[in-house]
């Protein structure tokens, strides 16, 4: 199985590849996708959607691993991750992917074995687990990675 880890966000969007089965996988490719903070909003969507259907065509996962949505004190900041997540679903969906959807906290616990782990320990362990020499950064790499992790240990295959 071939899984895309997403870690939503509008101006840094991570993303990783990992194939492999429940409890065994490695880590294939990871990056993220910056849209740049002068654009307008709905052209950061845009970049978003192009990259990303470039990535799914060029590693042709099965899966797309997303973080669930989370309440934000910011209502602005939510609006938009909403929009973001919104725009990677509907890449997902049309693209014929499986989608799963993890909370940050069940993603962390599965990491790290705690769901109040910081952006630090996650990038080790990620590190650990894919047996990579240095540490996936940036953080947003690092934690889509983890969301792909996440979901072989949790789909049940």
């Amino acid at each position: 199985m071939r899984v895309l880890g997403i870690d939503p966000g509008s101006e840094s969007l991570g993303w990783g590849i990992l194939d492999g089965g429940p409890l065994k996988y490695r880590g294939i490719a990871y990056g993220v996708i910056r849209p740049g903070r002068g654009l307008p909003f709905p052209k950061r969507l845009s970049k978003i959607h192009t990259d990303l259907t470039e990535v799914i065509g060029k590693y042709e996962p099965e899966v797309l691993a997303i973080e669930e949505a989370f309440f934000a004190k910011n209502a602005k900041v939510a609006i938009k991750l909403g929009q973001v997540r919104g725009v990677v679903l509907l890449i997902g969906e049309s693209n014929g992917l499986e989608i799963a959807e993890y909370s940050p906290r069940l993603i962390k616990q599965t990491i790290v074995g705690h769901g109040n782990a910081e952006k630090p320990q996650v990038q080790e362990m990620v590190r650990i687990l894919l047996k990579l020499e240095k540490i996936p950064e940036p953080h947003d790499a690092a934690d889509a990675l983890a969301t792909g992790i996440c979901h072989f240990h949790h789909c049940g295959r």
